[in-house]
């Protein structure tokens, strides 16, 4: 029973922050084409948030109900290069790696819009921060597709 609450706990963590960082990187993509900088600046607040509330809880769940669950099933927890846990948590690593600078830039991203006149152009700042944190969110995500993959085929 413990076993199957903590899968339960690991497939939803994992779910929330997979749809999370789509969800987020779907809203401001869309948004900042808009060139609307109201919708600018509410989307980048919520996308803050979002992850604030959201993703941080199920970074922090998803390695923590892992752990447990291969203690549980009595999986041997050895690194070698070919062990589809150790590239996971190495691709993990590598979205974690992408995400956090990807928190400092939307908030820069809110200040910058927060900050001027909403009738007025975003600047260039703005623009050079959403195209890093576009940059960012490509390997991030690429990266939390193919752990999802190795967290069910477990295939090495």
């Amino acid at each position: 029973m413990m076993y199957l609450g903590l899968l339960t706990i690991h497939i939803v963590s994992s779910t929330v922050l997979f749809g999370t960082g789509l969800g987020i990187a779907f809203f401001l993509w869309m948004a900042n084409r808009s060139g609307n900088r109201a919708a600018i600046l509410v989307v980048t607040g919520h996308v803050i948030k979002a992850d604030l509330w959201f993703t941080t809880p199920a970074v922090i769940i998803q390695p923590v109900s892992g752990f447990a669950l291969m203690t549980f099933s009595g999986f041997r927890m050895t690194l070698s290069p070919l062990n589809w846990l150790s590239v996971s948590l190495l691709l993990y690593g590598v979205a974690g790696l992408c995400w956090l600078p990807v928190l400092w830039l939307q908030i820069r991203m809110y200040v910058i819009v927060r900050t001027g006149d909403l009738h007025l152009p975003l600047p260039e700042t703005y623009w050079r921060y959403a195209r890093i944190w576009t940059m960012l969110g490509i390997p991030a995500f690429l990266s939390l597709v193919v752990v999802f993959w190795l967290m069910v085929s477990k295939p090495f």
